[in-house]
């Protein structure tokens, strides 16, 4: 008796059943979920970013933006991630004034690879005379897992309180 078309019929079978086991898995997004470890990569994200900023890192400052990014501040026309990353590193090299930031994170809602930040950031202004402002400044951030597993702010909205 010749086996080799039951052979062949298995063999197709096992090659369809990888196909379908490999479309499965592709089809899964790219990291598992775990909505409470995005949370705590996400908070670990801004309190980077604040300590960078803060040390007057103007070489990490950029590091919390997607390259896509679009904002909204106060009112002024929609921005992206050149004007902002310009804004932030001039902002580090200005010898006359110190700019400083704290956050309070409201809530964080994470979505698959999409999170929802409330929050409210704190600026504060020192001029070289020693004067100081400071700014409540709520806000909205939507982060997003890129590819490289980080999250990065992808887009924003802020006002002064």
């Amino acid at each position: 008796m010749d086996t080799a078309p039951a052979q062949v019929h298995c063999a197709g079978g096992r090659r369809a059943g990888l196909a379908v086991f490999l479309l499965a898995v592709l089809a899964l997004p790219a990291q598992a979920q775990n909505p409470a470890a995005d949370e705590g990569a996400i908070r670990a994200a801004l309190v980077r970013w604040t300590t960078a900023y803060n040390a007057r890192r103007a070489d990490a400052v950029c590091e919390l933006f997607a390259s896509d990014l679009r904002y909204e501040f106060r009112g002024l026309p929609e921005r992206g991630y050149k004007e902002l990353c310009d804004l932030l590193q001039r902002s580090l090299r200005d010898p006359e004034r110190r700019f400083t930031y704290s956050h309070e994170i409201k809530e964080i809602i994470v979505s698959g690879n999409l999170a929802v930040v409330r929050l409210v950031w704190t600026s504060s202004l020192t001029t070289k005379d020693g004067k100081t402002v400071v700014t409540k400044e709520p806000g909205m951030d939507i982060f997003r897992r890129e590819k490289d597993g980080r999250w990065r702010i992808a887009r924003y909205m802020a006002y002064e309180e």
